[in-house]
Parts: C-alpha cells; sequence; structure tokens
C-alpha cells in the first residue's frame, strides 16, 4: 500500500513526465528549452554591450572634451571598438567631406546633423539586435506550453476511455505532463518579458547619452565650441561655451 502511494507523487516529478511524454509533448520541450537558452544568451549579451557603453560615456565625460582638440579627445578615448570615438570619427570624417564637397549644396550644420544621426542609429540597431526574439518569446511561450497541457489532458482522457475504469493511477501521468508543460511555458515567457523590458529601457538611456555626446560634438565641428553646462546659472554668471581646437 505504501509503495502504491509513492508511485503515483513519482509521476509528477521531471523523471516521471519525461517518461510519460510523448513524441509531441518532447518537440515541444525542445522548442521551449531552445527558446529560453536563446533570450537568455541574447539578455546576457545586450547587457554586457549596454555595460560596455555606459563605461565609455563616462570615459569620454572625463577625456574627450578635456583634450586639447578633437583629435587628441579620440586618440584618448582607447579602441576602435568604442562608440563615442566611432561617432566623433564619424563625425570628423563628414565634415571633411562636405568641405570637399557639398560646401555650396548643403549647410554643414545640416550635413553634420545627418551624419551623427546615421551613426547613432547603427549603434542602435546593434543594441536591439535579438530583442524581438524576447518579444516573441514572451508572446508566444505560455501558448505553446498550453499546448502541451492541452495534449496531457487529451492522453489522460484517452487512458480513462480505453481501460474504462478511472483511476488516479491513469490519469496522474498525463496529468502531470500537463502541468508541468504549462508552467514551463509561463518560466520561458517571464524572464522573456521582463528581459526585454529592462533592455528598452536601458537602450532609451544611452540613446540619450549618444545624443548629448553628438548634440556637443556637432557645436564642436560648426562652431569650435562646446555649451558647458557644469556651470550653474545665478545673476552673474551663466553657462559657458568652452572651447576645442577646430579640425580641419
Amino acid at each position: 500500500m505504501a509503495s502504491a502511494t509513492q508511485d503515483v507523487p513519482s509521476q509528477f516529478d521531471m523523471l516521471g513526465f519525461l517518461h510519460e511524454a510523448g513524441g509531441l509533448s518532447y518537440a515541444i520541450l525542445i522548442v521551449l528549452v531552445a527558446m529560453s537558452l536563446a533570450c537568455w544568451f541574447i539578455t546576457l549579451t545586450r547587457i554586457w554591450d549596454q555595460r560596455k557603453i555606459n563605461k565609455e560615456y563616462a570615459e569620454a565625460r572625463k577625456k574627450f572634451w578635456t583634450s586639447g582638440n578633437l583629435h587628441d579627445g579620440i586618440a584618448a578615448l582607447g579602441g576602435r571598438e568604442n562608440v563615442f570615438r566611432m561617432l566623433a570619427e564619424d563625425g570628423i570624417r563628414a565634415k571633411q567631406y562636405h568641405q570637399g564637397h557639398l560646401t555650396a549644396e548643403m549647410p554643414l550644420s545640416d550635413w553634420l546633423a545627418i551624419a551623427l544621426q546615421r551613426s547613432m542609429e547603427s549603434v542602435t540597431a546593434r543594441l536591439q539586435m535579438g530583442l524581438a526574439i524576447l518579444a516573441t518569446t514572451g508572446s508566444v511561450s505560455p501558448f505553446i506550453g498550453l499546448l502541451g497541457t492541452v495534449w496531457g489532458i487529451l492522453n489522460a482522457l484517452t487512458r480513462i476511455s480505453l481501460s474504462g475504469q478511472p483511476s488516479l493511477d491513469q490519469i496522474a501521468g498525463p496529468i502531470g505532463e500537463a502541468l508541468v508543460m504549462t508552467a514551463i511555458g509561463l518560466f520561458v515567457a517571464v524572464p522573456a518579458v521582463m528581459g526585454y523590458n529592462w533592455l528598452i529601457r536601458r537602450n532609451k538611456a544611452i540613446q540619450e547619452q549618444m545624443r548629448l555626446f553628438t548634440a556637443d560634438l556637432h557645436s564642436c565641428l560648426v562652431g569650435g565650441a562646446r555649451f558647458d553646462t557644469s556651470t550653474p546659472v545665478t545673476r552673474t554668471t551663466a553657462p559657458r561655451a568652452t572651447s576645442i581646437a577646430k579640425t580641419a
């Protein structure tokens, strides 16, 4: 009697689920596990990229604007993978191209605004890579798990109809399979949705950092000075423009 009562709960654990699962249930489980692994990989890699850009922004604020000219500021930003170094180099190249080709056709300010916006969008596109997978996983994985649930209940009903004598021993396995598939679907969906929302919010903060940097860079390339907001506004003083040498 004791052994019989111990066998029924064992059908609700993971080993019991794998023993009772059919081909469709295995396929659903593999799909959910693959989606979960993809979501965790995307979330962790995007967090790493965002953390790196935040550090680069702090470095740019500390080193770039304290340099004597833009070229020295670029050299102080480290490797070429630095996002803000890339923005500065793209701005300088756009200015040089304008001086050689578009002097009469388009104002320098408009040309630089277009070039810097295009550079920011390339960084934003890189940060958003994979976010569609997170959104899709968060949306569809509960329904994929529900499909497994429906299939488990169908198996339970089939066993009852074939046996003619319904009992807990005959339906415990399929019902356990159904409950496990529901739980797995939610386990995949919840981190995907939370990760998507969190990454979107952090991306918006990084976009604001790039916007502030490119606005200052635009001022330097056009007018040779950056508007300095570090000095508080009083009756006798006002925010000043920090001079920086123009580049060719």
